[in-house]
């Protein structure tokens, strides 16, 4: 999946991280990603959540094969650097989750994300020494490729209860920079001070933010605090799904008044006229 057509979309989604902050929007279909290069954003990203939703099944229940495919889809979807949320490597051991990058990679991914939970409510974070092996992993992972894909690290700290997030986010995020992660993120620091604290602690490398909610900041107040980029996780997703199930709601009740806010038969097929 070296190509130069591959090579690229990787080249500009490296650029994307050197200065100024972006969004990076997460499509959950071929459609939804479509149209987001419609709109005229730089890249996207997958959503775990947001797939498996359109699966009809709860997030970090996915399958491994079919994440792979769901990443090569939409990366044929656009011409737009794509970087995976790939949760935990979708292996708890370290020659699994090495085998599954190189086959994320080679779908033609422009970064893909490995975060450290478990998804055991008994100990829901890798113990650290083995998260940063396991960031090493991927690392080594992807370097055999010889394919300039970013690797980013994802401490899951707060979404997962940690008694001390923000001291326990930044003291993996460091570490897993120095174990070769190109791009940081705590999903859950949503405070200004929890961001610049991340921002500060990690610095020179790039900050990722997640806004997955209705939030009283911009993207041009996240740039001040000098984020790079900012992604919206299974937020659109969600959007989508809020739409539908107010409208269905309606119909079991006899109204129809949920589809006042829809998009348009023009406007939808203008932005897939050309599929």
């Amino acid at each position: 999946m070296n190509t130069p057509q591959y090579a690229a979309r990787r080249a500009a989604f490296r650029k994307l991280h050197e200065s100024g902050c972006f969004l990076i929007p997460n499509p959950w279909d071929v459609g939804s990603a479509h149209a987001l290069e419609a709109l005229g954003f730089k890249a996207l990203a997958t959503t775990s959540s947001g797939f498996a939703w359109s699966r009809a099944h709860a997030d970090n229940t996915m399958d491994v094969e079919a994440v792979l495919a769901h990443c090569h889809e939409l990366v044929e979807a656009t011409g737009l650097p794509v970087n995976a949320d790939f949760e935990d490597g979708h292996a708890q051991d370290i020659d699994g989750l090495k085998k599954n990058v190189t086959r994320c990679v080679a779908t033609g991914v422009a970064g893909l994300s490995i975060e450290d939970s478990t998804g055991d409510a008994a100990q829901p974070l890798y113990d650290f020494d083995e998260a940063i092996a396991r960031i090493r992993a991927a690392r080594a992972a992807i370097d055999a490729r010889g394919e300039d894909v970013m690797l980013i690290g994802r401490a899951e700290c707060f979404l997962t209860g940690h008694a001390d997030p923000l001291n326990e986010s930044i003291r993996r995020l460091r570490a897993y920079a120095k174990a070769g992660a190109d791009c940081l993120y705590a999903p859950g620091a949503g405070k200004p001070e929890q961001i610049t604290a991340i921002v500060q602690a990690v610095a020179p490398k790039p900050v990722n933010v997640l806004v997955g909610r209705a939030a009283p900041y911009t993207l041009a107040d996240l740039a001040k605090l000098g984020v790079r980029r900012v992604s919206v996780g299974g937020a659109l997703a969600g959007a989508a799904w809020g739409g539908f199930l107010r409208a269905a709601r309606g119909l079991a009740e006899g109204r129809f008044d949920g589809f006042a806010d829809n998009a348009t038969h023009a406007q939808l097929n203008a932005l897939c006229g050309d599929l």
